[in-house]
């Protein structure tokens, strides 16, 4: 028998139509509450760098016991993409059947990656930052951004949002667009500005530097940066991080790859000591997250293989009970009163 021809595809829109962002955000929950709670197999992601063609490529194993399937994730991001009219991320998701190792389905893994790392941010926002928060700031007009907004939008009543961009057209369509989607006011603006008023930020950009500066922020924001996944990299400013609630997706993960805690260790300005709280420990409620509305509160996400499989496996299960439902219709008699 040949497997292969069983194999599924799902593209971006049947993704997107099957797990919406609402749906994302709790898949996304759980996902983090399998890993914090070592239920969950995924080794550390491979990396190679490509430097004549400014290629990274990341290759991200897992297995989720609870539903019996296995991922792998190719990921590549190109730097000169831009120049060429092509998207910064190309990447493809592989689920298989961990019982039989069938594989069952290749999804659009550039889809997939800007959900589930806009939904591991709502999961953040909605356990983290302040119950009145109604204002958001973006930092990048790309596919991440959106899902950005989206996902905060999505756990907090947001009625108005900013975003900021070195690109001005791409933020003109971002906020035109974004406007329309989620039915709210979204404006362009300078860092100040937008910064001035958010209680919500979050950063999705390709920086090494950091994108604001920490005494443009408002007493009790949330920060939600997922742009840095390099030691060398990062977006936000060390005196932000020495000051703020930190809370990661992962610690082994954030300690060898997040720039945006690493550089700040290096300079002394924090110790391993504050890199204590992950994100499913406070989902799970086993450490406390926010405790006074003063505070600044800090999600550093570098992204996890485990997100990205709980999401295919979501997507995957929609997809058979609509299939199922629609099988049932057809087989009901035609004269059903």
């Amino acid at each position: 028998m040949d497997f292969f021809r069983s194999l599924r595809f799902f593209t971006a829109e049947d993704i997107e139509r099957a797990l919406p962002m609402a749906e994302a955000v709790e898949v996304a929950k759980e996902a983090f509450r399998q890993l914090s709670a070592r239920q969950v197999v995924a080794p550390a992601r491979t990396h190679l760098e490509i430097p004549e063609h400014g290629t990274t490529v990341l290759l991200m194993p897992s297995y989720l016991p609870g539903s019996k399937h296995i991922g792998l994730k190719l990921i590549t991001l190109c730097a000169r993409n831009a120049e060429r009219g092509l998207p910064l991320i190309f990447a493809l998701v592989i689920v298989a059947d961990a019982t039989t190792g069938k594989p069952l389905a290749v999804m659009d893994g550039s889809r997939l990656t800007a959900l589930r790392t806009g939904a591991a941010s709502g999961a953040a926002a909605d356990v983290l930052a302040r119950k009145d928060a109604r204002v958001a700031t973006i930092f990048g007009a790309g596919i991440q951004g959106r899902t950005q907004l989206e996902a905060v939008a999505a756990v907090r009543p947001i009625r108005e949002a900013y975003v900021i961009d070195l690109d001005a057209e791409r933020a003109k369509k971002f906020a035109r667009e974004m406007g329309e989607k989620l039915t709210l006011e979204v404006k362009v603006a300078d860092a100040a500005e937008a910064l001035a008023r958010a209680d919500i930020i979050c950063t999705a950009t390709t920086s090494s530097e950091p994108v604001f500066s920490d005494r443009d922020l408002k007493p009790g924001v949330h920060i939600n940066a997922i742009g840095s996944y390099k030691p060398h990299v990062r977006e936000i400013p060390g005196e932000t991080v020495a000051r703020a609630i930190i809370v990661v997706d992962q610690r082994e993960a954030s300690l060898s790859e997040a720039g945006d805690l690493i550089i700040p260790l290096r300079q002394g300005l924090i110790d391993e000591s504050r890199i204590q709280v992950e994100i499913g420990e406070i989902l799970a409620g086993i450490k406390p997250g926010r405790t006074s509305d003063s505070e600044i509160t800090f999600f550093k996400s570098v992204g996890h293989a485990v997100q990205d499989l709980a999401a295919a496996g979501s997507v995957l299960k929609k997809a058979e009970t609509l299939e199922h439902a629609s099988h049932t219709l057809e087989r009901l008699p035609h004269d059903l009163p």
